[in-house]
């Protein structure tokens, strides 16, 4: 037997390989000023990224550069400690005015703005009702909770009902929903599940990571759109997808992040993003709402790819209805969803296999991942080479 305490490791991810499931740790680059990403020598049309709306090379701001001139890069402490500094509070509050609450809280990614979130609002005699293609953030937060958790079937809003009829013995109950689901591209009945939550007084946090800058009249997400922000407790969402830059946020009641403040371990306990990220992030925010035409272009170009994959087989039509940026193309096996992806790159296309964990066995798939920058040629490109293979 060997004397290395971790000689398991080798077995291990031998079966992973075996299974198709081993992830491989890759290294890109990126010209700044072209679309296209760069593994090794080869130059691939990106349908990978989450910069929905294009602002990820755009946010290099002379405010920025001020700012990092000014507070340098590391912020060197926690944000209860001296992490969070005039810019930091000044994002908050632009946060806050966007999303259309009373306040915000800046976190250092969206997983920890929801673990933190969810395990600083629930504790053993609680209860929290969550659906079951929730984000791996939402389900870790769930745990770390220490309360029960009744998981409800996807968007299924008549199980939820029946869950809730029968869990009333809890001190509190939460329900927590992604509104953009991340590899599915489809969205929360957020209008129903706000009807349930109000009836039966229960809290209601939604995550709106792949949904803020994207949808709604003013790009505040899903809770906009379905005219139902009035009812919803606990908004969590991210900097680093349609915004571009980095970190996660809560908006909510003063109450309630005045209470997170105090209690969100992974706020508490963690060290403030630097600086000049909340500058950054302060470009992005104040983009979204000047420059409508970001989001307007996405949506267009999810409208025609969507369309065009229906036309020819690869998704349902039901897919269609909100035309969200972000589509999947299930095959069922991870040796499948590889070999595919391996193709579009070999034909210049790099579209990721995702395989479980982050989906159900028999759920690989392709996730086609929609930007503002795209064009129609290159989504015509997609579409031609998944037709001959």
């Amino acid at each position: 037997m060997s004397n290395n305490p971790l000689h398991w490791l080798e077995d291990e991810l031998a079966g992973l390989s075996a299974q198709h499931l081993r992830r491989e740790l890759q290294s890109w680059g990126r010209d700044r000023d072209s679309g296209p990403i760069c593994g090794g020598d080869v130059s691939l049309i990106n349908f990978a990224s989450n910069d929905y709306l294009g602002l990820a090379r755009e946010l290099n701001s002379p405010t920025m550069q001020t700012t990092l001139e000014e507070f340098g890069w590391g912020s060197g402490a926690s944000p209860l400690v001296t992490g969070r500094t005039t810019v930091h509070a000044a994002l908050e509050s632009d946060l806050a005015a966007f999303k259309a609450t009373e306040r915000a809280l800046t976190f250092p990614t969206g997983y920890t703005a929801n673990v933190g979130t969810i395990a600083a609002l629930v504790g053993k005699q609680d209860v929290i009702l969550s659906d079951t293609r929730n984000h791996a953030s939402i389900i870790d937060g769930c745990r770390l909770s220490a309360a029960k958790v009744l998981v409800y079937r996807h968007n299924d809003v008549d199980h939820l009902a029946e869950l809730l009829g029968a869990a009333t013995s809890h001190r509190r109950r939460l329900i927590v929903t992604d509104s953009l689901f991340s590899m599915d591209g489809d969205v929360a009945p957020l209008d129903k599940i706000a009807e349930l939550a109000r009836a039966h007084n229960c809290m209601l946090m939604i995550d709106e990571a792949h949904a803020t800058g994207v949808f709604g009249e003013h790009g505040r997400g899903l809770a906009e759109l379905f005219n139902c922000e009035d009812a919803v407790d606990v908004t969590v969402g991210t900097f680093s997808k349609a915004l571009g830059s980095i970190g996660g946020f809560v908006a909510g009641s003063k109450l309630l992040i005045d209470w997170l403040a105090n209690s969100a371990r992974s706020y508490m306990f963690s060290t403030a993003l630097p600086a000049a990220c909340a500058s950054a992030s302060r470009s992005a925010v104040q983009l979204i709402q000047t420059e409508p035409h970001r989001r307007e272009q996405l949506l267009s170009n999810a409208q025609h790819l969507r369309q065009r994959l229906q036309s020819i087989g690869l998704l349902p039509e039901s897919q269609n209805e909100f035309y969200s940026q972000i589509v999947p193309l299930v095959v069922g096996t991870p040796e499948k969803a590889t070999a595919l992806s391996a193709a579009l790159k070999s034909a210049g296309l790099l579209v990721p296999a995702i395989r479980p964990p982050t989906v159900p066995v028999g759920g690989s798939m392709l996730r086609v991942s929609l930007s503002a920058r795209h064009t129609q040629s290159e989504m015509d490109q997609l579409v031609d080479v998944l037709t001959t293979n």
